[in-house]
């Protein structure tokens, strides 16, 4: 998963954790053995490796702006 990761350096993705159901949102800074580092805005935050079901590029719609609504 590590390798996978560190191909979503410095993108904007979203990242699916597998405990909480949640969808964090953010710039993926720095992954490590067992962690990603996330940055949203002002806020850094660290993710376990462990919980991360799926990590995808934040979709675009044909003129490059960020869609919206998100249909999985």
């Amino acid at each position: 998963m590590v390798e996978f990761a560190k191909r979503f350096i410095d993108k904007e993705c979203l990242i699916y954790i597998l405990t909480s159901s949640s969808v964090q949102q953010g710039i993926i800074k720095e992954v490590s053995d067992g962690a990603i580092l996330v940055e949203s805005g002002d806020n850094v935050q660290i993710i376990n490796l462990d919980y991360v079901q799926r990590i995808q590029e934040h979709p675009r719609n044909k003129k490059g702006k960020k869609k919206a609504i998100i249909f999985d």
